[in-house]
């Protein structure tokens, strides 16, 4: 059997966090014993974790009935469910958390929706409330009754130091210095940049967080100065060069003869004014390949810190600290985004760094425009750019749950508020019906039917997929979202123990023991025989909630009968062993069927 590396199986590499994880296998397999044999097998001296211990020479034909495998399987995985994540709020601005399934109608393209799954959410309800299940094997060191400051609650500073000013990131880092200060002892941030030249890791040490925001400055892809003649933004780019936008061209050019009066003619008028044409449309196919890559940077940035987050096990915020960008040509990648955090629990805030920001009319003294007609029509575009730029930053905030704080200048409120999750919010789930794969936008609407002067939060829509998503992959993601989540999942009993014994003082070997009841199990008879099959995962979490192990297993069933009565009776136990330092441990276990079900369970430890 050969070993597995769960980053090869499970996970893409990040841009800001990446992990090895050690190749490992299943210590043992404990099969058809009762759950006190299980235990009582558990205290003998366990193999390595990159051994495996197969059943008794002497059960051949248990044996044949049961086999693991570290290959890929398939599994069956329910259709497409879409989620939207809900927000409703008073006339004062707080959020509701007493309304029920039937208070919601929820319209995909005008479309009333059946709403197949609802779940009512409250922060700190979900978090890693980890169960205290270690026991002492013989001649091993009592653990400690609690592991203390286990982390809660996960915040990501995302700050676009492609996009910010210096003025801007300045005073966002001033107030974000003074907001860590508030972080609670069972909070966990990290700091990334959309550069990438800037990261930290979660952690609870906030000198080395404040350490962090002290040393960023802007890092823009292609540096634009105030004498850019013609003065033309990402924005009036995309008029120009992908909307063919006859206005936002003139402007450009008559800006570019305005600003340099060496390409006017005596008559007065430009180069034939095809010259100074010419030279517009080369700007602002450059301007606007120099945007699309930092917009692409930007949401590449976001996409990886939302995946990032999402495998921390605890209430997950991503706070992005940006003057805001705009996405032409890239919805469908920031609405994957939003589908992506409402799924993993990730709610998105956004805080607007330029301010209380406003459009100066006639320019400042950079300004190079001196006709009237050219001024109030820049003006229009800027004023246009300016809330494209506010809009994306609204629209991931609306549709994960989040704060989007924006026109307002005390950033140390923002800080705290963005920080927050929605005190309750709500999940609600439909199977879209005869859904297209053809890529397109549904347009989404939740309305309530009573709305009592109530204001609703929610996403703007979804894209349909453009192909077949493959199963397997998808059942690979389904595991790696339970593995990461907050929650505890019950759809299969399990019951989780810990034990370890410490080697030496720097040296330690934990135990999980993970006791499944078969009785939920639902087997397919085929030529005599039950099938079904199962994946176990269970990985470790160190203090500040990083991954530190992992070990995952496929078992497949073909059970005689008389088999299957004694583990209908016995239920089925799966041991794993890790080598361990002492320290603070979050113990996750995930077990899958065939079918789809799952179950998670946490337990913490303490080895001191």
């Amino acid at each position: 059997m050969s070993d597995v590396s769960w980053s090869t199986r499970f996970f893409p590499s990040l841009r800001y966090w990446a992990f090895r994880i050690l190749p490992s296998c299943l210590a043992a397999w404990v099969l058809l014993f009762a759950a006190s044999q299980a235990v009582v097998s558990a205290q003998q001296p366990t193999a390595s974790p990159a051994q495996t211990t197969a059943p008794p020479a002497s059960d051949n034909a248990t044996a044949a009935e049961i086999t693991s495998q570290d290959e890929a399987t398939t599994f069956k995985v329910n259709v497409k469910i879409v989620l939207v994540r809900v927000v409703v709020r008073d006339g004062q601005g707080h959020a509701i958390g007493n309304l029920h399934k039937e208070d919601f109608q929820l319209l995909d393209k005008g479309k009333p929706q059946i709403i197949s799954q609802f779940s009512a959410e409250q922060p700190g309800t979900q978090a890693a409330q980890a169960e205290k299940t270690t026991e002492q094997q013989p001649d091993a060191p009592a653990a400690s009754a609690t592991p203390h400051s286990l982390p809660e609650r996960y915040v990501a500073y995302l700050f676009d130091d492609v996009h910010l000013a210096f003025p801007d990131l300045a005073h966002a880092v001033d107030s974000a210095v003074k907001h860590l200060a508030t972080l609670r002892p069972t909070d966990r941030a990290a700091i990334f940049t959309t550069s990438g030249l800037t990261t930290v890791d979660y952690t609870d040490d906030r000198t080395k967080l404040q350490d962090a925001l002290l040393k960023l400055h802007p890092h823009p892809i292609a540096a634009r100065g105030n004498n850019d003649c013609p003065d033309i933004s990402y924005y009036q780019a995309d008029l120009i060069v992908n909307k063919q936008d006859p206005e936002a061209t003139n402007i450009a050019v008559q800006e570019a003869a305005d600003c340099a009066p060496q390409q006017i003619l005596p008559s007065g008028q430009t180069v034939a004014l095809g010259g100074t044409a010419t030279l517009v449309a080369a700007a602002a196919r450059g301007v606007l390949a120099a945007g699309q890559q930092e917009s692409q940077i930007g949401l590449g940035s976001l996409k990886d810190v939302v995946r990032n987050i999402s495998r921390m096990p605890g209430q997950r915020s991503v706070i992005l600290v940006s003057p805001g960008f705009i996405t032409p040509e890239l919805q469908y990648e920031y609405v994957g985004i939003i589908d992506r955090a409402v799924r993993s629990q990730v709610v998105i805030s956004t805080l607007d760094a330029r301010g209380l920001y406003t459009v100066v009319p006639y320019g400042d003294a950079s300004t190079h425009a001196k006709n009237s007609f050219l001024t109030e029509g820049k003006v229009l575009i800027q004023t246009a750019a300016a809330s494209a730029n506010a809009d994306l930053m609204a629209a991931l905030a609306e549709g994960t749950g989040g704060v989007f704080f924006h026109n307002n200048n005390d950033f140390e409120d923002g800080f705290r508020r963005t920080a927050e999750a929605p005190e309750y919010s709500y999940v609600l789930g439909f199977s879209p019906q005869n859904l297209k794969l053809d890529g397109t936008f549904h347009a989404l609407a939740v309305k309530l039917n009573n709305p009592q002067k109530l204001s609703v939060q929610a996403r703007r829509g979804y894209y349909a997929p453009k192909n077949v998503e493959d199963k397997a992959e998808q059942a690979k993601q389904e595991i790696q979202d339970a593995m990461f989540s907050q929650d505890e999942l019950h759809d299969l009993p399990l019951d989780l123990r810990t034990q370890f014994f410490k080697a030496s003082d720097s040296e330690a070997k934990l135990t999980v023991l993970a006791h499944m009841d078969a009785r939920r199990l639902h087997f397919r008879k085929a030529e005599g025989r039950n099938g079904d099959e199962l994946t176990f995962v269970s990985a470790l979490f160190n203090q500040n909630g990083s991954f530190v192990q992992g070990t995952q297993k496929i078992v497949t069933f073909r059970l005689k009968d008389e088999t299957l009565a004694h583990m209908l009776n016995s239920g089925i136990t799966m041991k794993t062993n890790f080598d361990v330092k002492p320290g603070n441990y979050l113990v996750r276990v995930v077990v899958r069927d065939e079918e789809g079900q799952l179950s998670a369970k946490n337990g913490a430890v303490e080895i001191p």
